[in-house]
């Protein structure tokens, strides 16, 4: 070993030695815990010091703690969800039927979040469901109907009275002119023209009604969102 590398190996040891003096020693001037540093350790403290000293501050930045001396605690910020009506909901994307809590204020929906009650999701939501306010306050969202005529290149706004009178008048002669009674010699009153596909979002009293209503107009493809 060279000279210079054996004076850096006293001057390491000296070192670790008066850091180590302050911390044990039976002088309490002498302990770096009081405030005191007669020996200036406290210029070069230990990694476990500094990072001691760091847990601590950041726990009191987070807890509020050390906002100011004889404070017990920073007050919580409002939040936005105060005074919010609380709405058990579906997630309307995938097939998982995620359950989620819709926040909202009149009209406007402020927070989405899950459901810690539902069996499937346990609270849980994937980046998705999540975000799902988004969908509704987005400047892009569709407010009103848009239709393409046949053999038209561009959309044209219309009114749900008419959008739903379009749609009856389309199912009814669709199954007007598909409805078969009979298939050889049993019957059958069917029509297979017409499917209908059911989305994540409906609950078990949707679901029960739309099959009933498809059933009664005897379409026999149905299906569900889940499952394809």
């Amino acid at each position: 070993m060279s000279p210079r590398h054996r004076a850096r190996g006293r001057a390491a040891i000296s070192k670790r030695g008066r850091r180590k003096q302050g911390r044990t020693g039976s002088d309490p001037t002498a302990d770096d815990r009081t405030g005191n540093d007669p020996d200036g350790s406290l210029d070069d403290p230990s990694r476990r010091d500094f990072l001691k000293t760091a847990g601590l501050g950041t726990a009191a930045a987070v807890t509020g703690t050390a906002i100011a001396p004889g404070t017990a605690g920073a007050a919580r910020p409002p939040l936005k969800t105060d005074g919010a009506t609380q709405t058990v909901t579906v997630c309307p994307f995938c097939g998982v039927g995620c359950g989620q809590i819709a926040y909202t204020d009149g009209d406007k929906l402020l927070h989405v979040e899950g459901d810690p009650d539902h069996p499937i999701s346990e609270g849980t939501l994937c980046s998705k469901g999540a975000a799902l306010s988004q969908v509704t306050n987005n400047p892009r969202r569709l407010q009103q109907v848009m239709y393409r005529a046949p053999g038209s290149s561009k959309f044209e706004p219309r009114s749900w009275e008419w959008a739903f009178a379009r749609i009856a008048e389309r199912v009814k002669a669709t199954r007007d002119a598909s409805f078969q009674t009979k298939s050889g010699e049993q019957t059958v009153n069917r029509t297979e023209a017409i499917a209908c596909l059911g989305g994540a979002a409906l609950d078990n009293e949707e679901c029960y009604l739309l099959v009933k209503a498809m059933r009664t107009l005897g379409i026999t493809y149905i299906e569900h969102q889940a499952r394809i």
